[in-house]
């Protein structure tokens, strides 16, 4: 069967244990390829701080690694965390990487710190900064048409390559602002699904059309795990779960299979757990049904997935098995 909509990827550059952070970024070069050669529209990269399994945090460098190592597939971040950056550094770093590789660089935009506290200091972020993220969005626009709003400043490289502007966001403000501006809007759903149908109507409701958009676009986020056995998929999936309940419950320690299977039947692991709420776990038909399902749920024009099985092996198999089951047209 297939999928209505295209399908992309957030490579989360997952540092999984007992692999170093090289083997990572080899490992989203391997993905990167391979989802060029399977037919997937884009792969996206997040910008994270102070996580140890996590190795995306200077995100404009990974997407110019890989992209040099890539011949058609659009690349960008999903996103910078505006907030954490001065509008004209990233109109320079996104112009240049559009400069080198034309027509494939996408930019897309959130204003959480992607961080913790401690960590906010240390980048010199400013509390407040969140506050003028709209304002910030535009000014880092018009760097990129070319239309400052800062007299006598020009992001160079940058300007005029029209790099196109996503909103990333989970919840109302963001999927307003989105259609405020004539923006793209990428709904977290892989992580935060509770405001989903809400702000995907109030985005599409409210959508003002604009130079760079005539219409909405909406992109949902999804967790998937697709094995050769809807039995080695659970497992698969269930290994990635526990790892996310040990991280975020851990509180900075290491802990056990034990000690993280207990995490997990407390009422704070099933928080974390509802956090993946909607994932796709099976084999490959079960798999395209869940993603044929989630697009109508998710009134979405694109699905941008994020691959949860913890071994790189097993990432690449269930990305091909994705877009064999959703029909997906790759060069081969």
């Amino acid at each position: 069967m297939s999928v209505s909509v295209p399908l992309s990827i957030l490579d989360l550059a997952h540092i999984a244990e007992d692999t170093t952070i090289r083997e990572t970024l080899d490992a989203s070069v391997a993905m990167a390829r391979s989802a060029e050669e399977l037919g997937y529209q884009r792969v996206w990269y997040a910008e994270h701080h102070n996580m140890s399994t996590i190795a995306s945090s200077a995100t404009s460098v990974l997407i110019g690694h890989i992209a040099n190592h890539t011949s058609r597939i659009r690349l960008g971040a999903g996103g910078v965390m505006l907030p954490n950056h001065a509008p004209l550094t990233i109109a320079e770093q996104f112009g240049t990487l559009e400069t080198l590789h034309p027509d494939r660089i996408d930019l897309g935009l959130g204003r959480a710190p992607g961080s913790d506290q401690n960590t906010m200091r240390a980048l010199r972020r400013d509390p407040s900064a969140a506050d003028s993220f709209p304002q910030d969005v535009q000014e880092l626009q018009g760097y990129l048409t070319g239309n400052t709003r800062i007299p006598g400043v020009q992001a160079i490289p940058g300007r005029g390559t029209g790099v196109p502007l996503y909103i990333l966001g989970s919840s109302l403000f963001g999927a307003k602002l989105a259609a405020a501006l004539g923006l793209p809007y990428s709904f977290a759903s892989h992580f935060a699904p509770n405001a989903l149908e809400e702000a995907v109507a109030a985005y599409r409701s409210e959508f003002t059309p604009s130079e760079q958009l005539s219409r909405p676009h909406v992109i949902a986020g999804v967790n998937v795990t697709a094995a050769d056995t809807t039995e080695e998929a659970r497992s698969q999936a269930h290994i990635a779960r526990r790892r996310r309940v040990a991280q975020l419950l851990g509180r900075g320690r290491t802990l056990t299979t034990e000690e993280a299977e207990a995490a997990m039947a407390s009422p704070a692991g099933q928080q974390v757990l509802q956090m993946v709420q909607y994932s796709a776990v099976g084999d490959q038909r079960e798999v395209a049904d869940y993603l044929d399902w989630f697009a109508k749920h998710a009134d979405a024009d694109e699905l941008i997935v994020a691959f949860q099985a913890e071994d790189r092996q097993a990432r690449l198999h269930s990305l091909a098995l994705t877009a064999d089951a959703v029909g997906l047209e790759g060069r081969g």
